[in-house]
């Protein structure tokens, strides 16, 4: 928790910019019946029945100091598509960063193996070397700033019902769009010394020793 929190109050480099990188899965429903359209007085009606059709899986990447992020929609949620993520982040998003400190939170497949599992030897290598890592703890998934963004995703483009992923992935590349265009941030305020006080409970505990 500390680690991530040092992360944080770290001054803004464009060559050492911190990302974080948070996924959520979205469920494609199709309608079963054509809603009723809207009419004066009277909004549009949605019968609660519908349909799944597949699953998909939202790669959230964040930037906060940038106020920069990008959403990559997948039909998996694998080792490979977090590999191709993290090819995203380091080839289109930052090529011209020195590091990428990279935020997320501790799912098995968030390593730099599953980038072997994805690309030649060589090509894994140097995109290992293109991040320093850095894990939210167990339990502690609030403390990456992507997972934030996803919220706010979720509540401006995803709680409606969306008939397929390409569907899906035109309302996310709309939505962030917009998001870019303004440029909206993150404040982050919560600190090492909060964690200390506000979350003590976590912390051990030593005897007081005299002398």
């Amino acid at each position: 928790m500390e680690d991530v929190l040092e992360v944080y109050r770290r001054p803004h480099d464009p060559l050492l910019p911190v990302v974080c990188l948070d996924e959520a899965t979205k469920q494609p429903m199709k309608e079963t019946r054509a809603p009723m359209p809207m009419q004066p007085g009277q909004p549009q009606r949605v019968d609660y029945e519908y349909e799944r059709n597949g699953t998909a899986s939202i790669f959230m990447i964040f930037a906060p100091l940038e106020g920069k992020r990008d959403a990559i929609v997948t039909e998996r949620h694998t080792a490979i598509d977090y590999a191709h993520a993290l090819e995203h982040i380091a080839d289109v998003m930052f090529p011209q960063a020195t590091k990428i400190v990279l935020v997320q939170d501790n799912l098995n497949t968030h390593k730099s193996a599953s980038l072997y599992q994805a690309f030649a030897p060589e090509k894994a290598r140097r995109l290992t070397e293109r991040f320093e890592w850095h894990h939210t703890p167990k339990h502690g998934s609030w403390l990456d700033m992507a997972e934030s963004e996803l919220s706010v995703l979720s509540s401006q483009c995803l709680a409606r019902r969306t008939r397929d992923t390409e569907s899906l992935r035109a309302e996310v590349a709309a939505w962030v769009a917009d998001r870019n265009t303004h440029e909206a941030k993150a404040d982050w305020q919560f600190t090492t010394a909060d964690a200390r006080i506000k979350l003590k409970s976590l912390y051990p505990t030593f005897p007081v020793q005299n002398g």
